[in-house]
């Protein structure tokens, strides 16, 4: 493996995306116990802030019109997350100032919605980034032997690299804010609450920092991607059709209206086949082929429900997982993943993406039985002939370690593959409008957990904070027939689809 400093600007940004992860398990602990949002609704949110990732597309073509004014946008994008974490930090320490002006729920949805648009911006720029990195002509940066698709491969891995490494220094982070959290009161734990996101305010820096690095580079290297690549050249069809999907997604999604959800992700879904198609218009028909089954097997297999908030409350409520073992798994799911890219990447970089959905598939749904047995009591069965050993955590620790990879393993080959046929002049636009059909997927994500929700209803216990009277009882009755309609779903709908898209013309042979 081989490594330029010329990667380094990118990375740090995606560094920064890793490390935003600090704020996650405060996120899961403040939302249960501070506020009164249901489980389906929660998945909603989900949906909703999954759609700002759709602004990759007209950023994407503005960052390849105006390639020498990228930087700004990262700085636009690191004064949204700015404004996001802010709000978290003050409707924790001065919750009431901010519920003079709006509801702790409606602060909450505008953070989480707020949280994405930031990062979507500096993404789009770090995306075209990692592409100029390779394609760059300039001789200066003693370039390796090594071909342009191991290297896209490479920068990718890199890439993911980045974002587990900052969710590794998070995990650790989280570990020692909450290593006490036992023994302190409410007031104490909202106080390390606050604490956590103070720290937060700071990570816009390291995306600023690569910003300030890529200002070097290209001051020092002389850094260009293509003679050719003329900024006029590019179709301004591509940028008002983005455009038109944004306006779209906004207008729409902010309507109440029945089944609207379903309308944006349908009517979104078309908008982006058509700029896919105009795209991909120079490539020969077999390609396009490929493109089109590979895009279906992708979306079908991220589009897979999950269990949503349900199985999480569980794990706080009944298997007494605290704030403090939640670090402690999401630092165990940063090293293996690490440990697994390091291990599978030959497999990674070599496995046709078909059969790597495949092995996915099957191992994510196998991974859901742990949770389906402890929901029965498997681990007071396991606890007792181990002597305490093999207890709930225990189960939940291995289950996680096995688990973290599959993810990121996903996620490399498809980028690798985008970087890799991504055309000149078209770095960011092409970039952002495949990656935000994939993020759609995630939306489909969301839309289809919010089902099972609403057919599956589990509650947590509410308390009211000052009066101390339970809202609403907790109630887990329906987890176990929510985990088993997971595990068939997820086994079996992405290798139906896999199946279905190998016999046809669409045959993905990336």
């Amino acid at each position: 493996m081989i490594f330029r400093w010329i990667y380094l600007p990118p990375l740090l940004i995606y560094l920064s995306a890793g490390v935003s992860g600090l704020t996650n398990i405060v996120g899961i602990f403040f939302l249960k116990d501070y506020l009164n949002l249901s489980a389906a609704f929660i998945a909603s949110i989900g949906f909703w802030a999954g759609i700002p990732w759709a602004l990759k597309m007209p950023f994407g073509f503005l960052v390849d019109k105006f390639w020498d004014k990228k930087n700004y946008l990262v700085l636009i994008g690191a004064a949204i997350i700015f404004i996001s974490i802010l709000i978290m930090f003050l409707l924790i320490s001065e919750r009431t100032t901010m519920e003079a002006y709006l509801s702790s729920e409606a602060w909450f949805i505008l953070s989480s919605i707020l949280t994405p648009i930031g990062y979507v911006i500096q993404d789009v720029v770090a995306d075209a980034m990692t592409v100029e990195a390779v394609e760059s002509k300039n001789t200066n940066l003693n370039k390796n032997k090594i071909s342009k698709r191991d290297e896209h491969m490479l920068v990718q891995l890199y890439g993911r690299f980045s974002i587990i490494l900052g969710s590794l220094l998070v995990g650790l982070l989280n570990i020692y804010m909450f290593s006490d959290i036992k023994d302190v009161g409410n007031k104490g734990m909202l106080a390390a609450y606050a604490s956590i996101y103070f720290i937060a305010l700071f990570i816009p820096l390291l995306s600023i920092s690569g910003v300030i690095l890529s200002s070097i580079f290209r001051n020092n290297f002389a850094l260009k991607i293509s003679s050719h690549n003329k900024t006029s050249n590019l179709d301004l069809k591509i940028f008002w059709g983005s455009i038109f999907f944004v306006f779209f997604a906004i207008t729409f999604g902010s309507l109440k209206f029945p089944f609207s959800q379903e309308f944006v992700l349908i009517t979104s879904l078309a908008l982006i086949y058509v700029l896919m198609k105009y795209l991909v218009k120079p490539l020969s028909k077999e390609k396009k082929f490929t493109i089109v089954g590979t895009a279906i097997i992708v979306f079908v297999y991220r589009a897979i429900p999950g269990p949503g908030s349900g199985l999480t409350w569980f794990e706080i409520d009944v298997l007494k997982f605290d704030q403090s073992f939640i670090s402690y798994l999401s630092l165990n799911a940063a090293i293996i993943t690490l440990l697994g890219l390091l291990v599978f990447r030959r497999v990674i970089i070599q496995t046709k993406l078909s059969k790597l959905f495949i092995y996915l598939s099957l191992i994510s749904g196998l991974l859901y039985l742990p949770n389906l047995f402890m929901y029965y009591g498997l681990h007071h069965i396991t606890s007792s002939l181990t002597n305490g050993i093999v207890d709930a955590k225990f189960i939940a620790f291995i289950n996680t370690a096995v688990e973290s990879p599959l993810g990121q393993i996903a996620m490399i080959p498809l980028l690798g593959w985008i970087a890799k046929n991504a055309p000149l002049k078209y770095k960011a636009t092409f970039f952002a409008v495949f990656a935000s059909f994939t993020n759609l997927a995630l939306s489909a994500r969301e839309l289809f957990t919010k089902y099972l929700n609403k057919l599956f209803i589990i509650k947590r216990k509410v308390i009211d904070q000052n009066s101390q009277v339970i809202i609403e009882n907790a109630d887990y009755s329906r987890l176990d027939e929510l985990l088993i309609c997971i595990v068939i779903i997820t086994i079996l709908v992405p290798i139906t689809a896999i199946i279905l898209v190998q016999s046809s013309k669409y045959n993905s042979k990336e």
